[in-house]
């Protein structure tokens, strides 16, 4: 552009950003002076300074889109989207909301600390970013688990790691990637990983496994589809104590009450009682609020079921 021209062809300058975001020196190079860039961001000015050297091309708020095209141009052309804004924009939904970060990664020797909504971890195991949108992203193992390293408690990291597996992400795939990088943060994640690998598909079901283990009662087959002698389908419990004949379900209030999903869990259950199964359920939610007391029930049961099979032999 020529000199002067930006202030007369708006429309030029933001066609020469990225979705409104710029850098100083890019600004400085299109002739608008550097003391202009940062006088149009001051309170009731046109423009608006994301980071240090990047301004938004207009006063209102950011989208998220460039928060994360804002940090990129913060951090340089080598740098790459880990973490929450990675995984969310490779379909994951089991993410916190608030608030908004970027987690950058960058080759080591890069001298850049983090500012503002961007965490910068500087590492020696720069990843081959996908292309999303024009987003270099870490792949799908490797941006979950650096979230996991920064999540702090075990119900988000239970969550993600759940729905990473069911998006079709090997647990070994994740594994790997713990072995590969820091051992900082993953003792968590780990724990997590070897209840998933036992068997269970979700948030639930972990809880599942952790109220199970506290009752002393024998291994179950876990997610394991039941037919009857003719080989029709009885059912799929979330634990199954084949010695007793006695099926756990975990079922959430929630899904079963609408009216078809509820007549799907009485038919369901119809089934065990043919097939001469005792079965008890369960809400996702007591696995959490009154573990001791799910545990005592679970127990109750299964001395009930077996009993019952006692009888019956």
């Amino acid at each position: 552009m020529k000199p002067g021209e930006w202030a007369r062809d708006p429309e030029g300058l933001y066609q020469r950003s990225r979705d409104g975001v710029i850098t100083v020196a890019r600004l400085e190079e299109l002739g608008v002076p550097s003391r202009t860039c940062y006088r149009r961001c001051r309170p009731g000015g046109p423009w608006r300074r994301l980071l240090p050297g990047v301004l938004l091309l207009n006063s209102g708020t950011p989208t998220r889109r460039q928060l994360v095209v804002a940090a990129l141009l913060y951090a340089g052309p080598d740098a790459v989207v880990t973490g929450a804004a990675a995984c969310r924009r490779q379909g994951l939904r089991a993410l916190p909301d608030e608030p908004f970060r970027v987690h950058l990664l960058v080759p080591l020797e890069r001298k850049i600390g983090s500012s503002g909504h961007v965490v910068v971890e500087r590492t020696t195991r720069m990843p081959q970013p996908v292309l999303t949108g024009g987003i270099p992203l870490a792949p799908l193992v490797r941006a979950v688990l650096d979230e996991c390293r920064r999540l702090g408690s075990r119900q988000p990291v239970t969550s993600l790691l759940a729905e990473t597996v069911q998006h079709g992400v090997r647990v070994a795939d994740l594994f790997a990637e713990l072995d590969a990088g820091s051992s900082r943060g993953t003792a968590m994640p780990r724990e997590v990983l070897h209840r998933i690998a036992d068997g269970a598909r979700s948030v639930a079901e972990v809880d599942a496994m952790r109220v199970w283990r506290s009752t002393g009662l024998p291994e179950p087959l876990w997610n394991h589809q039941l037919r009857d002698e003719s080989g029709e389908y009885i059912a799929t419990p979330d634990a199954y104590f084949v010695d007793v004949e006695f099926a756990w379900e975990i079922d959430s209030y929630d899904f079963h009450f609408g009216k078809r999903q509820y007549a799907a869990t009485l038919a369901r259950n119809g089934r065990y009682a043919a097939a001469g199964i005792a079965v008890l359920q369960t809400l996702p939610s007591r696995l959490r609020s009154e573990p001791d007391q799910v545990a005592a029930e679970l127990v109750s049961a299964f001395r009930a079921a077996k009993a019952r099979r006692s009888r019956v032999a």
